[in-house]
């Protein structure tokens, strides 16, 4: 029987992690306020780009529009005015630092929350709609928090911490399901394997979509009235390579989470495909992206066009989780909203 004393310990630790996330947020907005350049002050600028995703040799070279000349675009960088980046406002490195912290705390309780409902049922905490989005959840902050340690990322911090706080929102409220037993054919080693791949695929295409999303932005302020705090944040082409590092590494996952479906329902239903709805969508966003893949590697494609099906390949997820889930009914009926 489900331990419902450590249930409720674990919802009081999801709505701790949506407190943090608030301030969290807050922290990363009053970063941005205060990273915007003051008046008089300029940022370094970004050479032009070519529009073209060439085939990628392992190189960082500017995009050559596919021409195989990686020194075609050094005049144009040499001619660009030199000029110098401001400093960094003392306030703004503050508002960061508490945000990163801020970040790491709510990572922290979330994985308090996701453990002692998992405890409280005794099986892996992945058995329902609210279980996905707080497992899932869990995973986008961790994935986030071990790369920000690598590299500068508090640009990105708004963008990641705000939707996960409207996800945990929509798990503790409309998506959530009281601690409960696994139905039958739940019961598998498969649940914690094939589940669990297809979570961390989902929070890797997540933030690779905030990132897709911004690449996007970049690009169309950058020949408009852009907002002052854009001018610090990475050009275009380099939002979209730090996306296209993401989506290189959650496809593979996504893909052993189609193989390892296959694998579960031959053993729950007897067969490796039953064209059931949840298999049909997940097959769709494997598809999705790898037309993203193979327009990223084509030469000739341009990097805007690319991105877009890298965005389609993240709305069909949340077609599959959000509509899917809760209004086709099939063999992976497992939302447990009534």
């Amino acid at each position: 029987m489900p331990n419902t004393s450590l249930a409720g310990y674990a919802n009081l630790a999801v709505y701790s992690a949506m407190a943090v996330l608030t301030l969290a947020t807050l922290a990363y907005a009053v970063f941005l306020a205060r990273w915007v350049p003051a008046r008089g002050e300029t940022v370094a600028s970004v050479a032009p780009e070519s529009e073209l995703v060439p085939a990628y040799a392992g190189t960082s070279t500017a995009y050559t529009g596919g021409s195989g000349d990686a020194g075609a675009d050094q005049p144009a960088v040499a001619a660009a005015a030199e000029v110098t980046a401001p400093a960094e406002p003392l306030g703004a490195r503050k508002a960061a630092g508490i945000g990163l912290s801020l970040t790491w705390l709510a990572t922290l309780l979330l994985a308090v929350g996701v453990g002692l409902r998992g405890w409280s049922v005794q099986r892996w905490p992945l058995g329902n709609m609210h279980e996905f989005a707080t497992f899932g959840s869990l995973a986008v902050l961790a994935v986030f928090a071990f790369w920000a340690r690598r590299r500068d990322l508090r640009w990105l911090g708004i963008f990641v911490v705000a939707p996960v706080l409207l996800v945990l929102g929509l798990a503790i409220t409309v998506w959530y399901t009281e601690a409960a037993e696994l139905v039958p054919s739940l019961k598998s080693v498969w649940l914690v394997i094939h589940v669990t791949v297809a979570t961390i695929s989902v929070a890797l295409f997540g933030i690779g979509f905030a990132l897709a999303c911004l690449s996007l932005v970049r690009d169309r302020l950058a020949t408009s009235g852009r907002p002052a705090w854009m001018t610090r944040v990475p050009g275009g082409a380099a939002l979209e390579k730090l996306a296209y590092s993401l989506h290189i590494i959650a496809f593979p996952l996504w893909t052993f989470t189609l193989i390892a479906g296959a694998i579960w329902a031959r053993q729950a239903w007897g067969s490796y495909w039953n064209w059931d709805p949840k298999e049909v969508w997940t097959f769709v966003i494997w598809a999705v992206y790898a037309a993203y893949l193979h327009a990223r590697a084509t030469t000739g494609v341009s990097r805007r066009t690319a991105t877009w099906i890298a965005i389609a390949g993240f709305l069909c997820i949340v077609i599959n989780y959000a509509v899917v889930n809760v209004w086709f009914v099939g063999q992976h009926s497992y939302s447990g909203i009534s």
